[in-house]
């Protein structure tokens, strides 16, 4: 059984290890877990991952953050996955840094990618996995948090949220989007982070 799992963020040099990429950092993370490498395809970059007989399609839409309905679009009919099988994998500034929040469903929450997402597909019923990457920023700054790099520290301190956002992504898929919420929203992340 196949999933697509895309996870959002902005293509280059300069959009690595930023806030907003956060999608990107979890698919890296499961490829190296999964020991896999990632190739460029049309619409992104694409790598196959097998786990405990499930198939893991891991899409980094190269379509930069604002389009990217159109690769899980592409990829979702070019794999013939059905919809209930697709996971994406997101930043969310509303939740503490390094938090991890899945959802069967839901609303884009002003994210740009989500809500292109949501036009192109024609609904929002898709699982969604939210990545915190805080909002400690002044008011009307908020574009130059998204796109400013973690800190060296910063970024090893979320190494092992990663990780997590990678158990809960293979949970999604062998125990359900109910039994995976059950599971992880009810973990909380320290506010200090």
């Amino acid at each position: 059984m196949k999933y697509l799992i895309a996870g959002l963020g902005n293509v280059g040099k300069t959009y690595e290890k930023t806030r907003h990429n956060a999608g990107f950092e979890i698919l890296d993370a499961f490829a190296r877990v999964s020991n896999v490498v990632f190739a460029t395809k049309r619409y992104g970059d694409l790598a196959e991952a097998k786990y405990r007989g499930k198939t893991f399609i891991l899409l980094k839409p190269s379509t930069c953050m604002n389009l990217s309905g159109n690769a899980v679009a592409y990829w979702l009919q070019a794999e013939n996955i059905p919809q209930e099988r697709l996971l994406v994998v997101l930043d969310d500034l509303a939740l503490p840094a390094g938090t991890v929040r899945i959802r069967g469903k839901g609303s884009n929450g002003g994210h740009n990618g989500l809500k292109h997402i949501d036009q192109i597909l024609g609904n929002s019923n898709y699982a969604r996995l939210r990545f915190g990457i805080g909002n400690d920023f002044p008011q009307g700054y908020q574009v130059d948090y998204v796109l400013a790099k973690w800190s060296k520290a910063e970024y090893e301190s979320l190494i092992p949220d990663f990780e997590t956002a990678v158990e809960a992504i293979k949970s999604f898929a062998l125990a359900g989007t109910e039994r995976t919420m059950n599971i992880y929203n009810t973990k909380s992340k320290p506010e200090d982070k």
